[in-house]
């Protein structure tokens, strides 16, 4: 084929793959010089495994050959007028190639179709219409066009390649690693050979071959952002946090953090009891996008607070009011408020202005469980039993705090010798939710309730 001609298909093929909406992973691969050189080599015959073509079929390949440079259309209509129902199957490969040179993919399926009924055996065409499966998302497809031309001997790095990538879309991450490392074996520099193995590895959780594939990934690529990232997740499999808090500390350096790699971060660290690292790492999350949803910030908040972690919880809540502003919807004030009232209350401080906040919240949804038994700790604490017990069992009438609820009211109810009350609340707490500390709690107060007998 000559140069010009070659050129041209190559400039055919780029337009079409342009305009397709596949894969960041499939677009790389169609702009692969290697495999796009592949492609326009099909035009030739491999008389070992082609069907036979008369010699009036070669007449006419003959005649559209000088068409095809520059008058692909002319050229496509001089095939079909000359084209016999019952001509060479190699005569129905060309005219599909055409058709995928143009972007008309659904005819160029069929023409390929048409080629491989008329001949079984015939590699190519089975490699083509693999090619415009996985392009089309039809997987199932393109897994039974892949896996039929390498059963006929052909199979390259980009038939074993992208039959990985099909068997990885449909989530079979086993045979996904097999067609991959062949294709990795005859192709071993094809980054995205090596990304999708790792990918199916990670999957199938053996996070040691993750590592050590994203090693050499990162070696050759030391300032992509999702080899990083996709490394600390594989560290984090294997049970190591802070190897993870490194990756995402460099991909902080390389100023390609996002939020979610950020919380990501201040979770390990809260794991680990760095407190003072987790808040950095939450900061940081809210500066790089001050807009963002509240919901994930105020969890954070929440998770510093629930670990006791106040002082770092209260940083992290008036960064993010003052990153808020007058954005915060009513729903989210409601809750960043009830955060504040639980820090308020952890710090000791029962004001008059956190109560009335949280009395405030319960007028407005009565089943807010969670300030609920803030109002009811508030006033256990402040020596109110009744008021603390009213709320409780207000609080005991929904399910996600019941047992919560009625352990408090035990406790009340116990501070007021009233052993005998608070052991059948003791028990329904234990039924909903199994705890040793609980039960050791109910022995005791038991112990005392039959004592007083």
């Amino acid at each position: 084929m000559n140069q010009r001609l070659l050129s041209y298909i190559l400039g055919l093929l780029l337009g079409a793959f342009a305009h397709s909406q596949q894969s960041p992973e499939i677009e790389a691969l169609w702009r692969d010089p290697g495999f796009q050189k592949q492609f326009v080599a099909g035009y030739g015959i491999n008389a070992d495994v082609e069907p036979r073509v008369t010699a009036a079929e070669v007449s006419i390949l003959e005649k559209i050959r000088p068409l095809m440079a520059e008058k692909l259309a002319e050229a496509e209509l001089l095939l079909i007028g000359l084209m016999k129902p019952d001509c060479s199957a190699i005569l129905d490969f060309t005219l599909g190639g055409m058709q995928f040179q143009q972007d008309r993919m659904v005819e160029a399926l069929a023409s390929y179709q048409k080629a491989v009924a008329k001949f079984p055996s015939f590699r190519r065409a089975w490699r083509n219409l693999g090619l415009i499966h996985t392009r089309n998302g039809a997987f199932d497809e393109s897994i039974k066009s892949f896996t039929r031309m390498i059963e006929l001997g052909g199979g390259d790095a980009y038939a074993y390649g992208l039959l990985g990538f099909a068997y990885s879309a449909k989530q079979d991450f086993q045979p996904a690693e097999a067609a991959y490392r062949n294709a990795l074996l005859l192709q071993p520099e094809n980054t995205e050979w090596r990304l999708g193995l790792t990918r199916c590895v990670f999957k199938q959780e053996k996070f040691e071959d993750a590592a050590a594939l994203l090693d050499a990934l990162l070696a050759r690529y030391p300032d992509k952002a999702d080899f990083w990232l996709l490394q600390a997740h594989t560290f984090l499999g294997m049970k190591r946090p802070l190897r993870a808090a490194e990756n995402l500390e460099l991909l902080d350096r390389l100023g390609k953090s996002t939020v979610d790699s950020l919380n990501t971060l201040g979770d390990i660290y809260v794991n680990e009891g760095l407190m003072d690292l987790a808040l950095r790492a939450y900061e940081r999350s809210i500066v790089l996008d001050p807009k963002q949803p509240i919901a994930r910030p105020l969890r954070s908040a929440e998770i510093l607070s629930a670990r006791s972690a106040v002082p770092q919880a209260r940083k992290l809540t008036a960064l993010l009011r003052e990153a808020a502003g007058d954005r915060l919807e009513p729903n989210d004030q409601r809750k960043l408020l009830k955060v504040e009232a639980r820090l308020s209350m952890a710090e000791g401080n029962s004001s008059k202005a956190t109560v009335a906040m949280l009395e405030e919240i319960v007028k407005l949804d009565p089943l807010d469980g969670e300030a609920l038994m803030l109002l009811g700790q508030h006033y256990s604490r402040e020596n109110e039993p009744d008021r603390a017990i009213f709320y409780y069992e207000r609080a005991e009438g929904i399910e996600a705090f019941e047992a919560n609820a009625k352990v408090r009211h035990a406790q009340v109810l116990v501070r007021l010798n009233r052993y005998a009350e608070a052991v059948p609340l003791l028990r329904r707490a234990q039924e909903q939710k199994p705890r040793e500390d609980v039960a050791r709690y109910l022995e005791q107060i038991d112990r005392v309730a039959k004592s007083k007998k």
